[in-house]
């Protein structure tokens, strides 16, 4: 027989009941709460994280990657845009109304006095993807070049190319072809001249920033391959670093950093297998203001190179760039340059 339930007993499981409710009321504010600030919470969360790693995912999610070729390209444009040692450089590019493209370069080399120049017309014609392009220079070889982009497939890209030279007969040919989609970029040309046929092949992959490169060339007169190259890097927005190995004797790497809005700093490193020799560099770009930048670089040769551009006016833009010889300031023999550029 149960026990009665007297008031003692009552009043005991009213408290346990009351307690229970409590603790239960106090599980739900504050899980209510701490869901409540971390929705809060949650922007100054992403503001604050490493910004580096989020530009890497992105980048290696959404971005396609460089070709092999422009592997590394960040740190070579600060050691060589902006400098023209030993040369008067004229270049003008023009555009007509109707998409036609016209650029025309000359320079002259100071020391040895000889000038040279190019002519370049191009045509695109966007509805088909297509771009027809005729080239010719001072050595008086013509160029035509036909360029069709994603129209048999999405991210293919095909080229053909051709010159010829009237003076000493010399014909060569090429058709060019590349594939561009996420995380890969693939690309296979093959070369025809008056020494054979040369076929170049190339792949680079890529993944949440890190990116894997190979290239090489086959001839087909020799039935060997000729060129074997490789490559590694990481690529963000804001830092780089890429190192490759040529035909496994040359090595080489490189490290670009944008420090600032203002400041983008590089350096170069390379050496040879049996060479004890190692070729090293260092180069920095200013952005002063909107319209005047500082180049400088220095190798461990005390080569030391600077540059300064200044946008005249809208379309006009002066270089001027001088190389010093560190070793030998007072013996003279440094190299001035000069660039003019004209864009309309």
């Amino acid at each position: 027989m149960a026990a009665p339930l007297t008031y003692d007993s009552a009043a005991n499981a009213r408290s346990r009941y009351l307690l229970r409710l409590c603790a239960g009321y106090v599980r739900y504010l504050r899980t209510t709460t701490l869901a409540f600030v971390c929705v809060l919470a949650r922007p100054i969360f992403f503001a604050e994280c490493d910004r580096r790693t989020l530009s890497a995912l992105l980048t290696g999610i959404m971005a396609v990657p460089p070709t092999y070729v422009d592997l590394g390209k960040s740190a070579r444009d600060i050691f060589t845009k902006g400098y023209g040692f030993g040369l008067i450089k004229l270049d003008l590019k023009t555009r007509s109304e109707n998409g036609l493209e016209f650029k025309s370069s000359g320079s002259a080399n100071t020391e040895t006095s000889k000038v040279a120049g190019t002519l370049e017309t191009k045509y695109k014609w966007a509805e088909h993807g297509l771009t027809f392009t005729e080239k010719w220079n001072t050595d008086n070889t013509l160029g035509t070049e036909i360029t069709l982009e994603d129209q048999l497939a999405k991210g293919l890209k095909l080229t053909f190319d051709s010159s010829f030279s009237p003076n000493t007969g010399k014909k060569s040919g090429k058709i060019k072809s590349s594939f561009q989609r996420e995380h890969i970029n693939l690309g296979c040309d093959v070369d025809h001249d008056i020494n054979g046929t040369a076929v170049h092949g190339a792949a680079v992959v890529g993944f949440e920033g890190w990116l894997a490169g190979y290239q090489m060339t086959f001839e087909a007169g020799r039935n060997r391959i000729t060129q074997s190259n490789f490559a590694v890097g990481y690529k963000t927005d804001e830092f780089q670093l890429h190192t490759n190995v040529n035909d496994g004797t040359e090595f080489g790497g490189s490290i670009y950093q944008k420090v600032n809005d203002n400041l983008e700093t590089a350096v170069n490193l390379a050496w040879t297998a049996g060479n004890s020799n190692t070729r090293f560099g260092i180069a920095a770009k200013y952005q002063i203001d909107a319209e005047a930048s500082f180049s400088a670089k220095v190798n461990n040769s005390c080569l030391v190179g600077l540059g300064y551009t200044q946008t005249l006016k809208p379309g006009i833009k002066l270089t001027l760039s001088a190389l010093l010889d560190g070793k030998n300031i007072n013996a003279g023999g440094h190299k001035l340059g000069l660039g003019l550029e004209f864009e309309a």
